[in-house]
């Protein structure tokens, strides 16, 4: 196999990543589920859920703080999802610095 073929299957790998990361959905929560949050792989947020429960005009920081971990976490399963598929498609080869 010559290196532009390999560069070619190097380039169609990523190209389905990315179709592969922009189709996933991944749920993150916080608060016992009083705040969900869903990113697709590239980490976009998707769509914020809020408990009523969990609104009051009293506590708006505690709302905020429930907000940015439901997002983390789901940011954080985000990317092990990837890295999983990652490590599917390269056959459980392990790139330094890649993730």
């Amino acid at each position: 196999m010559n290196i532009q073929q390999m560069m070619k299957q190097a380039q169609q790998m990523q190209e389905r990543l990315q179709k592969q990361m922009a189709d996933m959905k991944v749920e993150g929560t916080a608060g016992g589920g009083m705040v969900t949050v869903t990113v697709n792989g590239a980490k976009q947020v998707l769509s914020l859920t809020i408990d009523p429960e969990a609104v009051s005009k009293d506590d708006v920081p505690m709302l905020q703080d429930l907000i940015l971990a439901a997002i983390n976490d789901a940011q954080r399963k985000a990317d092990e999802a990837v890295q999983q598929q990652m490590s599917g498609m390269m056959g459980g080869l392990k790139i330094p610095g890649l993730f």
